[in-house]
């Protein structure tokens, strides 16, 4: 067992607050100045990145590339990384975890965790999606349309905004969709269908065309953001002023917005839940993945492992982690205090994320992404061909009724040949 006299430090990788000040940092040396001191435990965050970034530079510590880092004690992930690393060089959490400590957990979100009979992903945080909208500035958008926040509730409702939006603008864009692996999933989903299976996706079925076309009919006409990056950068220039995204987006969210004359203007934004594809069957993705730790000979160092993990997805500290990052807790207990009482959350659109997602758990369905070979590669390459089908055919579209083609004749067409494009780019 760790103690002071023979005292343990914890190398650390993760993914909260890469772009702003970490929660999870924060709650780490709480950690590390109470129960850490009293063990002789000390966790030391050496990197905070994205997930992408995380699974190279795992790929080349465990691959011994030169220059690569050393492997971290503890490290957040997705389930992929077990691969990548391999299940043998990881911690089994249930063999220090007791199975009334885990019993206390979602059991969807701890079920993710186990490979085999191992859980080697324990999860610590939770996130899902939702529609963010710049209020300050749809509010004057409405004011002179007539079109409210009500029409957001489901795609169609926010494609004609986005579309009508262009026009009041002057060629403004109104939305950006930070994952349209997401809203195939879920869209097809809503449609009876499978986005994915065996592996592949299935854009040859009538219910991604039935997805597609309104989605390409709005970014074809214009009102969708294709540019690379996550949306949060361009609500700080009003270059978007809604987006679909994680939860965790509202802890980027900027609380004012610069435009091109250097003037700025305090903003508020606000949450709904995910735009529905059909009413009567609203879905949505939940999402996020777990801590992991590196097996250790030294029966100490899992020891110290456990310990921090127990503490950190313990109701005290799980809470205050998560609700200063836009994420749902891990603990059924959490979950419930929680959704009894965010009123008491400081911040007007932090409250606003967790009263959509009360509004989403009470209604929706909620899916997690399978894994299947390839699907990281392949999930990079569904969101990098949509944005090059759909851009370069809104500049067409652009260029052809500039030189007198007929509107709607020509973006028919190029809804048709856009899904071909995207067809034979992804290989269906």
């Amino acid at each position: 067992m760790p103690s002071p006299s023979e005292p343990v430090t914890l190398t650390m990788w993760h993914v909260y607050g890469s772009q702003t000040v970490s929660p999870l940092n924060t709650v780490i040396d709480t950690f590390n100045h109470t129960l850490g001191t009293e063990y002789g435990i000390t966790v030391n965050v050496v990197s905070v990145t994205s997930s992408s970034a995380i699974d190279k530079a795992l790929a080349a510590s465990a691959n011994g590339e030169p220059g690569a880092d050393a492997m971290p004690d503890l490290f957040t992930a997705y389930p992929r990384v077990a691969e990548i690393i391999g299940p043998e060089n990881l911690l089994s959490w249930n063999e220090y975890f007791t199975p009334d400590e885990l019993a206390v957990f979602h059991e969807d979100f701890l079920s993710e965790g186990y490979f085999g009979g191992e859980l080697l992903m324990l999860p610590v945080a939770k996130s899902s999606e939702t529609f963010f909208l710049n209020k300050t500035l749809f509010d004057r958008f409405s004011a002179d349309t007539g079109i409210t926040a009500a029409a957001l509730a489901t795609f169609d409702g926010v494609f004609s905004a986005a579309r009508a939006y262009w026009d009041w603008s002057g060629g403004q864009n109104f939305l950006q969709i930070n994952d349209f692996y997401h809203y195939a999933y879920v869209g097809m989903k809503a449609h009876g269908s499978e986005f994915i299976r065996g592996g592949r996706l299935r854009l040859e079925e009538e219910a991604f065309r039935s997805i597609w076309r309104p989605l390409a009919e709005t970014a074809i006409y214009g009102g969708l953001c294709f540019e690379e990056g996550y949306a949060a950068s361009r609500w700080k220039t009003a270059e978007v002023i809604a987006n679909t995204g994680s939860t965790a987006d509202v802890l980027y969210q900027p609380e004012e917005v610069i435009y091109p004359d250097n003037t700025t203007e305090a903003i508020e934004a606000i949450a709904f839940p995910y735009p529905a594809f059909r009413e009567d069957a609203p879905g949505v993705i939940y999402r996020g993945g777990g801590l992991f730790a590196l097996k250790s000979e030294d029966r100490r160092r899992n020891q110290a492992a456990y310990i921090f993990a127990k503490w950190l997805t313990g109701k005290e500290a799980n809470l205050e982690f998560v609700t200063n990052a836009g994420y749902l807790p891990v603990t059924e207990e959490a979950m419930a205090d929680l959704f009894a009482d965010y009123a008491a959350i400081e911040k007007d659109n932090y409250r606003s994320v967790y009263a959509a997602v009360e509004t989403m758990l009470d209604t929706y369905t909620f899916y997690s992404l399978p894994l299947y070979e390839g699907a990281s590669e392949i999930q990079h390459d569904f969101e990098a061909n949509v944005k090059t089908v759909l851009k370069a055919a809104h500049h067409q579209y652009a260029k052809r009724v500039s030189e007198g083609e007929d509107p709607r004749a020509v973006l028919d067409a190029l809804v048709e040949e856009s899904l071909a494009a995207l067809k034979s780019l992804s290989g269906t």
